[in-house]
């Protein structure tokens, strides 16, 4: 008693309204909210979901805040005992998942019971997925966000991954668990994952330090994504990208989704735990709907870019955002999901073999 006791004190998150206990881990899971704005200025990242889309659509799903704190989970995913009444929701990558052995829905709000088990094994389209429980997990906000910083280690579980025995806490749910289980949201709110996929960038802040023919490569050219992959970067390979003069620049500010390239002429993209500054010239920026493509790629996916203007890039991101404000979820069609799991029928379980879901003609990807 005393040991289980003391790995709750030292292992548990904040909060009091239900527990989940982390009885496997998965390859990388951690704990992301939108991110920490405001701070780069002090050298602190913003972290965040790397595929906010899809951090946001969940939170819609169980009827939190687009902000709430989930779970980010990376290729291989965690096993969960539930110690309270839950509604969750998955979405991102496709994945192999289940509760007490039978099959559960993907994009599509569930109940899961105290005492239940939910395995969430292999992302097998995609690579990352996001698990939004009612009520939000709760750990202490730091610098106005929840989510883990790994390069610095704060943030998030203790400021590291998910490990075996930890205990997170939930929020109060926003309402009733009755209601906010069996909601789904349409179609086209799922990504649609092809190779080569088409990333629209905005040309700049630094492509002037590029040759001609080297622009022309970057946007006539496919690159593969490297196994040199993570929550800072993407590293692609491909045809050279030749530089003006040195590849070396006085060090500035590193946006999201900026495409730096280093003295090897391959382009890196930055992502959500990237450094505050870099030295490197910044050839494009991936616009804001496009970057969901470029967290769910795996190694030997590879990339085409496509240039865009300032004004073009800002319309597609206001459509977007408007699109997803004005998005709600709506009543699961077909029998209850928790009728259905005891008769071994569950409407809207996740495909496997995965096939491809669509996105919507205005970008709207997540």
């Amino acid at each position: 008693m005393k040991g289980t006791e003391a790995r709750g004190t030292r292992r548990s998150s904040l909060g009091a309204h239900g527990s989940i206990e982390v009885v496997r881990p998965g390859l990388l899971t951690t704990i992301q909210d939108r991110g920490r704005f405001g701070y780069q200025k002090f050298g602190v990242p913003v972290s965040g979901a790397v595929d906010a889309m899809a951090l946001r659509v969940a939170n819609l799903l169980v009827g939190n805040p687009d902000s709430a704190a989930a779970l980010e989970i990376t290729a291989l995913g965690p096993q969960l005992r539930f110690l309270a009444d839950a509604v969750v929701a998955l979405t991102g990558a496709e994945v192999q998942a289940d509760l007490d052995g039978a099959p559960v829905p993907w994009y599509q709000s569930f109940l899961v019971r105290a005492g239940q088990t939910l395995d969430v094994q292999a992302c097998t389209r995609g690579l990352r997925c996001y698990l939004a429980i009612a009520g939000g997990i709760e750990v202490p906000a730091l610098l106005g966000s929840r989510s883990t910083c790994l390069a610095a280690a704060f943030g998030g579980f203790q400021g590291r991954a998910l490990a075996d025995g930890d205990i997170l806490r939930v929020g109060s749910p926003p309402g009733p668990l009755g209601d906010l289980a069996r909601r789904d949201v349409p179609e086209e709110w799922r990504l649609r994952l092809e190779s080569p996929g088409t990333l629209r960038v905005v040309l700049g802040p630094q492509d002037d330090a590029f040759t001609e023919g080297g622009l022309r490569t970057f946007l006539e050219s496919t690159y593969r994504v490297t196994q040199h992959t993570d929550r800072m970067g993407c590293r692609l390979e491909g045809p050279e990208i030749p530089h003006r003069a040195s590849a070396d620049i006085i060090s500035d500010w590193v946006p999201m989704g900026g495409v730096q390239v280093p003295g090897d002429r391959n382009p890196i993209i930055l992502l959500a735990d990237r450094q505050t500054t870099g030295g490197y010239p910044k050839i494009a920026t991936v616009i804001g709907p496009d970057l969901p493509l470029v967290a769910q790629c795996r190694p030997g996916d590879s990339f085409r870019f496509r240039a865009v203007t300032l004004v073009e890039a800002q319309s597609i991101a206001r459509a977007v955002e408007r699109s997803l404000r004005a998005l709600v979820p709506r009543p699961a069609p077909g029998e209850g999901w928790a009728y259905a799991a005891e008769v071994g029928e569950v409407p809207g379980m996740i495909p496997l073999p995965p096939g491809e879901r669509g996105a919507s003609g205005n970008g709207a990807v997540g």
